[in-house]
């Protein structure tokens, strides 16, 4: 039998799924240091917490198959305790339970204090933006606000989130200015919905204040604007945006159909009329905004008709930045309720095939970006090339600016003016401006 060592606990946080469990990671991180606990981020622990997430089949798929393998490390005694957290966990618990009963404890997404104390550490309210951040230095996540109100038919996140619950604004000031402290100089602004911002603790949308209030924090290059919702957008954010040079002209808007038929059945509030329209208001008010959507292709009732009519939609949009994904069945949701009727393979196909089509505009549009300056901020380093990102790119799911490291220096974490000299479908390669 194994002797437990009489080393110290590590506690190893193990983040699954999107940037809002990536800053609930870190929440949690910290929460554990200011406790005086070791912790670290996928790295080796003899305590593991899981923060797993629930959203579609992979991911739920991943999740599990993640508990699984740390249970085997528990029983080969390479661990000692494993605890689970976050949307999986929120949403399937009993089944959890049951199905992996040798799990130490299960917690759901606002269960926090409670996962702490499991932990031997306690909640601290005061530690109001205190994060141990994972990501690269130069940028993090700031998460304005947790839940979502919207009733679209395909999605579970209101059931493992809750509603929408809006952070104040002097909160997310003083947890901005803290990350700047720390050497961040990018923010990238995350919630379900950034566009119901305010709603519940101002009576009002409002994005646009929020944004005037950090752009006044020193050090704060850009600010990033993740997962906006087309239905009531405010449409005074594109008025600081085009005024304020920290607030990147990008916008990640999933508008998920086009079909009238299929937005309808999605419960999107908006037609394909409505939504092109507002696209076209955002390249008025701000002509050089990169707009970034995700579509859903394979929805039940999909007809060859309605992908007819996104796939022509998204040739005349000529989205700079787009992922297509396909339909998950998820049950406990509206459309759970409709027959999952598109075979697999059609949605893979249609999948595929909407993606070519952006590979296409993609490469035209970087195309015309051969020998223009842009400033850039350089994420990592990678085998000999510098990696960066110019403003109307994202961390992970966007281009990347590729800088020969054999011909030239550059700081990880610092801007750097280039020159495209080449392009490719997904990657723009450069030199430093003389």
């Amino acid at each position: 039998m194994r002797t437990k060592s009489l080393k110290k606990n590590k506690i190893n946080v193990v983040t699954l799924g999107c940037s809002k469990n990536v800053y609930d990671s870190e929440v949690l991180m910290g929460q554990l240091k200011a406790s005086g606990k070791d912790v670290v981020h996928e790295e080796e622990g003899n305590i593991v917490v899981i923060n797993t997430c629930g959203f579609i089949n992979n991911a739920k798929e991943e999740s599990v198959n993640t508990i699984l393998e740390f249970m085997q490390k528990k029983e080969d005694g390479e661990v000692d305790k494993v605890f689970v957290t976050g949307c999986l966990s929120e949403r399937y618990k009993p089944d959890l339970q049951k199905e992996i009963p040798n799990v130490d404890e299960y917690f759901g997404t606002t269960e926090l204090p409670a996962l702490l104390k499991a932990l031997g550490a306690d909640y601290k309210h005061e530690l109001i933006g205190e994060r141990l951040t994972t990501t690269p230095k130069n940028y993090a996540y700031l998460k304005i606000a947790e839940g979502c109100d919207r009733p679209c038919s395909f999605c579970a996140i209101p059931i493992m989130r809750g509603k929408h619950k809006s952070t104040p604004i002097e909160e997310i000031v003083i947890e901005a200015e803290k990350l700047v402290a720390k050497g961040v100089k990018e923010l990238i602004l995350i919630a379900q919905d950034l566009t119901y911002y305010g709603l519940d603790i101002y009576k009002k949308r409002n994005l646009a204040e929020l944004l005037e209030a950090l752009v006044k924090v020193d050090g704060v290059e850009w600010i990033r604007l993740h997962y906006a919702f087309p239905t009531g957008f405010p449409m005074d954010v594109l008025d600081i945006m085009n005024r304020e040079p920290k607030i990147c002209n990008y916008i990640d808007i999933p508008l998920q159909h086009i079909s009238d038929r299929i937005l309808k059945s999605m419960r999107r509030g908006t037609t394909q009329e409505k939504t092109t329209k507002l696209l076209k208001d955002f390249r008025k008010a701000v002509p050089n905004m990169t707009i970034r959507t995700t579509l859903i292709v394979g929805y039940p009732g999909e007809t060859e008709e309605d992908y007819q009519t996104l796939k022509q939609w998204v040739q005349d949009m000529r989205f700079e930045r787009l992922g297509c994904f396909t339909y998950s069945h998820e049950e406990n949701t509206h459309a759970y309720l409709l027959e999952d009727d598109v075979p697999e393979e059609v949605k893979q196909e249609r999948a595929n095939e909407i993606m070519e089509i952006q590979s296409q505009i993609s490469w035209e549009l970087n195309q015309a970006k051969i020998g223009q300056e842009f400033k850039v901020v350089i994420d990592r380093k990678e085998g000999n090339y510098f990696v960066g990102r110019t403003e109307f790119d994202s961390p992970d799911v966007d281009n990347e600016v590729l800088i020969d490291a054999t011909e030239t220096y550059l700081k990880t974490g610092e801007f750097a003016q280039v020159v495209i000299t080449e392009a490719a479908d997904f990657d723009l390669y450069a030199e430093v401006a003389k």
